[in-house]
Order: structure tokens, then sequence, then C-alpha cells
């Protein structure tokens, strides 16, 4: 391409193009309607110049004038109630559903590995020796001991507060973290697999394992369930970066790292009810049955949730992904 023959040729174009934007008065049918044309005549001019002849302030110019004009001709939407029910009836769900074989398997590996930790650490007290010294232990698996007064030891609001607060950071940690092939996320689960283990095995040796489940049961399966959404998902994110698929390395990751943002914002609301039941549920004075009860119940009824709505979006087309309206135009390809 003789980059000065195109600029010659399309000067006039892009001039009058930038004359419209720059308009006080509302533009009349006609000139609107020149202003789309234009619009998408420079688009491809500027596609053209990206895939022929570079320039960096040619293509500085014409990226500034796309994507003025594309606001322009689009217009800026502002959010409703109406998108964040879509939010939660479509577009969460749907992401969690499309990538269930990641995180179900994440969750089912995490499990096994903090339940053989439990056994190892109950089956040798070297290892428990290596953990703590017997007074300090003992004074931590005791009737009463630490691991019971934990969940009452702090005002219920405050400590939900603290406890969502803790989780949410793991949670995004997980998501932004899995670009990095997904390295730091194995690391993070495993720290949260054995913390989970460490209980578990110590509560087991000191015969009150019973105690333990009924204590984490209430608010950790919820919870746990959050944290091998978003560890499968970081995992998936990582992946992309080594198997795209059929799309571009750069689209693939821009697709994905929107569907794990709209995920992060959708498990804060599910550690809040998660937080809740640590709070509010797992130091009450309900019977042990009551409260992994009602720990079930909610995790059933997440689980249906994503089930049903997620499933019935992905039939549908849905990914989790932004709505197209919503998402950066794609420059077309030059041929």
């Amino acid at each position: 391409m003789d980059l000065d023959v195109f600029i010659a040729a399309h000067r006039a174009e892009w001039d009058r193009l930038d004359a419209l934007l720059h308009r006080k008065r509302r533009l009349t049918g006609a000139e609107a309607d020149e202003l789309v044309a234009l619009y998408q005549r420079t688009t491809t001019h500027l596609s053209l110049l990206l895939s022929s002849a570079p320039d960096p302030a040619l293509t500085t110019r014409l990226t500034s004038l796309v994507a003025r004009a594309r606001s322009t001709v689009t217009g800026a939407r502002k959010a409703s109630w109406r998108d964040t029910a879509r939010f939660f009836t479509t577009a969460f769900p749907a992401a969690v559903y499309r990538l269930r074989h990641w995180w179900i398997p994440t969750a089912v590996l995490s499990t096994v590995v903090a339940a053989l930790l439990g056994w190892w650490i109950a089956a040798h007290p070297e290892v428990q020796a290596a953990i703590g010294a017997p007074d300090d232990l003992r004074a931590m698996t005791r009737p009463g001991g630490e691991y019971e007064t934990y969940y009452s030891s702090h005002p219920a609001t405050a400590f939900a507060a603290q406890v969502w607060t803790n989780n949410a950071q793991a949670v995004a940690m997980c998501l932004v973290l899995g670009a990095f092939l997904g390295l730091p996320v194995l690391w993070i689960l495993f720290q949260n697999m054995l913390n989970l283990g460490v209980g578990i095995g110590l509560m087991s040796s000191a015969g009150r394992l019973d105690t333990f489940l009924g204590l984490i049961l209430p608010h950790g399966l919820l919870e746990l369930t959050a944290v091998f959404i978003a560890a499968g998902i970081g995992l998936r994110l990582g992946w992309t970066l080594i198997d795209p698929g059929p799309r571009t390395r750069r689209a693939a990751l821009a697709q994905e790292g929107r569907s794990a943002l709209g995920v992060a914002i959708g498990l804060a609301a599910v550690l809040f009810v998660s937080g809740a039941l640590e709070a509010f549920v797992t130091p009450s004075g309900l019977p042990t049955w009551a409260r992994i009860g009602i720990g079930t119940a909610t995790e059933l009824a997440f689980l249906l949730y994503v089930q049903v709505l997620g499933g019935r979006a992905v039939r549908a087309g849905a990914t989790g992904d932004l709505d197209p309206s919503d998402r950066d135009a794609t420059l077309p390809t030059a041929a």
C-alpha cells in the first residue's frame, strides 16, 4: 500500500467524519446517515491500515475517530434493574454451567486431597507434633476450644463482613491469577485444602470429627463451592492461553476474561450468603442436624439454580459474556 496515496484518497472522508462528530447541534437525518456510512468506511480503512501499512500517527487518529463514531452511533446505554435481573437469571448461571466441566472435577479432586491430608495427619502423631505443641493442639480441639469458639468470638455482623471480605479476596485471586497459566490458582487451592485437611486431621485424632463437620458443613458447602468454581474458571482462563481453540488468542482471552469478571460479581453474592450462614447459623444454638440441614438445603438450591437457569440459558446460546451491543466492535479483516 502506498501510504501517501491512501491518505490523499480518504483524508476528506476522515475530516468530514471528524466534523460531524464535533457538531454541537443535533444532526439531521441525512447527516446521521452520512455519519454511519463514514464510520463504517473509516473502520474498514483502519483495518486495511493495520494489516498492510501500520503508521503510528495515522493509526492513532483513525482509532480515535472509530471509537468516537461508534459511541455516537450506538449511544451510551445506562444500566438498569433489568440488566441486574438478566445477569442473575442468565449471564451468571450460564457462565457457571458452561464451565462445569472445569470446576466440578476441581471440586472432586480438591475434596479428595483434603480428605487424604486429614487422614494422613490423624494417622501420624509425628505430623501433628510438627503442626503444634501437644498442649496447643489440645486447647484447639477440646470442647469449647478454639475450633468451636472461632465462630462466635466476634459480633455476628462484623464476623460476616470479615468472612465475606476474606473469601471474596480468595475467589478474586483465583479468577485474576488464572491468566498466569493457572499455576497460582493451584497454589491457592492447595492452601485452602491444606487448612481444611489440618482441621479434619486434628479434630479426628481428638475423637471430635463429628463436631468439626457440624461446624464446617453449614456454611462450608456453599463457601467451598464458590472457591471451586473460581478455581475451575481460573484454570480454564489459564488453559485459554495454551489452547484458544478456533478463536484468536486475544479474542479468546477477552471472552473468557469477561465471563470470569461476571462470575466474580456473581460469586460475591454467593459468598455473602455463605458469610451470613457462617456468622448466624454455624454458631447458633440449633441442633447439629438442623444447622447441617440448612447448609445442605442452601447448597442444593444453588446447584439447582445453576443447573436449571444456567442450562436453559446455555441451550439458548448464552455464554456468560456481555451482550453483543456492549462489547467492543470487532474490526473487519482485510482480504
